[in-house]
């Protein structure tokens, strides 16, 4: 059973953080690029709901484990031409066929699941010949400093947010997974804590 602070301090303090001015401008990067059947990793909070073209996308399905993440995404802010299924689910064990989705989207949620490895070969698998895996996340910093900080705060830092790990990988872990990279890229955002701050956005196919 999920703690008080889990259950009502957590969602506030995430849907304060991660609906910052600068990480939503990240999230526009990358979610409009969605089309087809989409699948999104960690809806949460609906935060994306608001970017998907509904001329390009024929639905959204979402999966997350919190009941009180999915409740907020169900009043999110999107077009009402936006056909929307929110369920429960992990990203490591997706409850879908092969191959039925033509957009996996996966924004700030590879920092909280499990095993990432795993969330990757689920995508992989549900996602159709040509699909595409649009991803924005935050993780390792490039910079030694840096990324010596986020090891020394990671075990306190997920503890108050919900299992966020600072210093997992990106592109490599995507690459790992069996997907080719394409169009990518990377910065600090602005206005955020260094510390949690180094994010990569970009797209990749299934090999």
């Amino acid at each position: 059973m999920a703690s008080l602070y889990d259950r009502f301090i957590l969602p506030r303090f995430l849907a304060c953080a991660c609906s910052s001015s600068p990480i939503m401008r990240q999230r526009q990067k990358i979610v409009p690029k969605a089309t087809g059947r989409v699948l999104e990793l960690g809806i949460g909070l609906g935060l994306n709901l608001a970017f998907y073209d509904p001329d390009r996308v024929t639905s959204v399905t979402g999966v997350d484990p919190a009941p009180e993440l999915r409740a907020r995404t169900l009043t999110a802010p999107r077009d009402p031409r936006l056909v929307l299924d929110v369920r429960d689910g992990a990203a490591e064990a997706l409850p879908f066929e092969d191959r039925s989705f033509d957009s996996v989207v996966c924004t700030f949620t590879l920092c909280s699941v499990h095993t990432p490895a795993a969330a990757l070969a689920e995508a992989r698998r549900v996602l159709k010949p040509g699909g595409r895996l649009l991803y924005c996340e935050h993780g390792l910093a490039p910079d030694g400093d840096i990324a010596t900080w986020q090891r020394r705060i990671e075990p306190i830092w997920k503890r108050l947010t919900g299992g966020c790990h600072l210093t997992r990988p990106i592109g490599s872990a995507i690459a790992a997974a069996g997907f080719t990279l394409g169009e990518t890229d990377s910065m600090y955002v602005p206005k955020t804590p260094k510390i949690a701050a180094w994010n990569e956005w970009g797209e990749a196919t299934p090999v």
